[in-house]
């Protein structure tokens, strides 16, 4: 599917609520911060969010506000790196993959012990 744009996209919409598995984007017009905060976070979806700011420090501020698992500050919502978790949050996904995340989400940790029936102590 080509990128495509939904304009006009309003609050009861389900392409504002639920996740496209496309390259699609879906603007809507925020009055300030603060609100395109609540429009960001409210969604059942949390997977990646792009943030197109222009200024870093107010990026990452912006960041730290938004319920998502990834958030990419001046750049697309795609580009994975390997050493790196990525991961949804909400109804995305649960888990994480990529890096040393990974193997802690995906594995579950055994200890065995073999204890040898003919071993002696030194006494």
């Amino acid at each position: 599917m080509p990128a495509t744009t939904v304009a006009d996209v309003v609050k009861n919409m389900d392409i504002h609520s639920t996740e496209s598995s496309g390259p699609v984007e879906t603007p809507i017009r925020a009055d300030g911060e603060d609100h395109a905060t609540h429009i960001a976070n409210d969604t059942e979806c949390g997977l990646s969010r792009a943030l197109p700011t222009g200024d870093v420090r107010s990026g990452v501020a912006a960041a730290k506000r938004i319920e998502t698992g990834t958030a990419r500050i001046d750049g697309p919502t795609v580009g994975d790196e390997a050493q790196m978790p990525f991961c949804g949050v909400k109804a995305t996904g649960y888990g994480r993959f990529g890096g040393s995340a990974a193997i802690d989400e995906f594995s579950e940790p055994l200890w065995i012990t073999i204890e040898y029936p003919k071993r002696r102590y030194l006494t």
